[in-house]
């Protein structure tokens, strides 16, 4: 949505409710999805909706490619689909209306033909909109599947599936460009050759009976990882709900603003060997201001994943555990912490987050652990994990092992190599790939290291002082309430976080500039929380 009076996309925040189900020797069932929206379904009370009741803030589940009933409704259609992995499935939101409906069509068409991608058909998904609400129902979106075929000459999987990156970025980007917008647009929910998702502005128990495809016994996972939105500070849409393509997130990304800002200055700097410059511009910009931090969090992780490394690596860059003050930890992983840290900035914000590729899924929480994660693990070798315990029934007979994930850690089910791998070994064998301490230092430059800068420090007289107070500023209540504890106690004085002072920009007094620049949401805690009090999970450290 674009800005709109009070309203500012960048306020869009979600606190939800998320899990998944998964087989841990990769044996795919309709059972599997089954169990996700049962696990969904029992977590309707951390999803929302508005006014309406029918009308949720949004529910979805993301799923692997079911090919067997993708290669029979095809052929219903007349398409012949290759096999596994040498085509991919994308969902697509076009608007209502058909002729702007066609427009998006062939703009994606003729995307695809200019990377050299040959678009097999579409599909459209069946819904049954019995029971929704009539505000979700007045942005429905028409939804389509559309089947892309892996060029002769694209042997890699994976090289594909960054062709079909580069499709999605290219042809959104060209069609917000160029054709006309209306309050439902266009937008790729997902596109792989590895997952498929179903999603919309729902609730909970609306998502199975909304999409008949989900009761379809012929459709099969692995696993299925499930999302209910609660939206905070935010409108509901279609676009908005979750899972994304590579996670389903339960909290906020407080340091949004500033994540943003930084990978709007560099972005146009950015190679990699895995993409062309040519395509690399047309991956930019890499992050669509006007959607979620969620959604922003994901398309970060996208790109980073398709530049060559392993999904978990890249949580542990983006959300790392808590490691400048920490004595015990191992050097190893403290200097792969440190190396990213000098040009990844943190994404940081209480969370719980599922996420996945396809080949595996797992869990990671934030370094504070501010959001609940519990998981499961059975002795038919199925794990569940979901923002509580309790969301699917098993016998307790049949439980293994249960647990929560701990602050900063991870958990991760390798589908490939069908078993659980701890967060021990998962970031011992990662955080020893590369030489990073070795490079910390030999790159690294430390202040202490700098020469002395050649700066005369001259006293002033009273008279002097007053002058640069008064110039910068400074009042009565700062010098007696601020300063003067600071200087005899040596720590910043503890005050309430309310101020009756009037908004500088309606003051008819004269305002220093700084009084008219205000904190943003969620950038203030209470109590409060500071590098010194807790010290064991934040950090001032800042790198150039």
């Amino acid at each position: 949505m674009a800005i709109t009076g009070l309203y500012d996309p960048s306020f869009e925040h979600d606190s939800c409710g998320i899990g998944f189900v998964a087989n841990i020797k990769s044996n795919k069932s309709h059972q599997i999805i089954s169990d996700g929206l049962t696990i969904l379904e029992n977590m309707e009370h951390r999803g929302a909706c508005g006014c309406e009741y029918n009308s949720g803030d949004g529910a979805g589940i993301l799923i692997q490619i079911p090919h067997e009933f993708f290669f029979d409704e095809c052929i219903k259609l007349g398409i012949h689909l290759p096999p596994y992995s040498k085509y991919g499935v994308g969902v697509l939101f076009f608007p209502k209306d058909i002729r702007l409906r066609e427009e998006c069509r062939d703009v994606f068409n003729r995307s695809a033909e200019k990377l050299g991608l040959e678009v097999l058909g579409y599909r459209k998904v069946p819904v049954n909109t019995e029971g929704v609400g009539p505000t979700a129902l007045s942005v429905e979106p028409e939804i389509e599947q559309v089947f892309i075929a892996s060029p002769d000459h694209i042997h890699n999987p994976d090289d594909f599936e960054r062709k079909l990156f580069v499709l999605r970025n290219y042809a959104t980007q060209t069609v917000v460009n160029t054709v006309r917008k209306d309050a439902i647009g266009f937008y790729v929910a997902s596109l792989s050759y590895k997952t498929v998702i179903y999603k919309g502005q729902l609730t909970s128990l609306q998502l199975r009976p909304y999409f008949p495809d989900l009761s379809n016994k012929r459709i099969v996972s692995a696993f299925g990882l499930v999302h209910s939105r609660f939206a905070t500070n935010t409108f509901p849409s279609w676009r908005l709900a979750q899972p994304f393509r590579y996670i389903a997130h339960n909290g906020e990304i407080n340091t949004l603003q500033g994540n943003l800002n930084w990978l709007r200055t560099s972005e146009k700097g950015f190679i990699s060997q895995y993409f062309t410059k040519e395509e690399m511009d047309m991956l930019l910009p890499v992050v669509d201001e006007n959607q979620s931090d969620s959604a922003s969090l994901d398309n970060m992780i996208e790109l980073l994943t398709l530049c060559g490394r392993s999904l978990p690596h890249v949580m542990m860059m983006l959300i790392p555990e808590a490691w400048d003050g920490n004595e015990q930890m191992d050097p190893v992983k403290k200097a792969f912490y440190e190396f990213h840290a000098s040009f990844m900035e943190p994404w940081d914000g209480p969370a719980s987050i599922s996420f996945t590729d396809g080949k595996i899924i797992g869990a990671t929480l934030d370094r504070n652990g501010l959001r609940p994660s519990r998981y499961c693990v059975t002795t038919d070798d199925r794990v569940i994990m979901a923002s509580e315990t309790g969301v699917l029934p098993v016998h307790p007979k049949l439980i293994k092992e249960k647990g929560r994930l701990q602050p900063g850690k991870m958990f991760v089910v390798d589908l490939e190599q069908g078993r659980i791998i701890s967060d021990e070994e998962l970031k011992q064998k990662i955080c020893s790939e590369k030489p990073y301490s070795e490079w910390l230092n030999k790159y690294k430059i430390r202040l202490e290291e700098l020469a002395e800068p050649r700066v005369l420090f001259t006293n002033l007289e009273h008279d002097q002082v007053f002058k640069y107070q008064k110039a910068f500023g400074y009042t009565t209540e700062d010098l007696d309430v601020i300063i003067t504890p600071m200087a005899l106690d040596g720590k910043e004085p503890v005050g309430s976080m309310a101020t009756d002072v009037p908004l500088a920009v309606l003051s008819d007094q004269p305002q220093h500039i700084t009084s008219y620049f205000k904190q943003l949401f969620a950038q203030v805690t209470n109590p409060p929380i500071d590098p010194i009090r807790e010290r064991l999970v934040m950090s001032l450290a800042t790198f150039w």
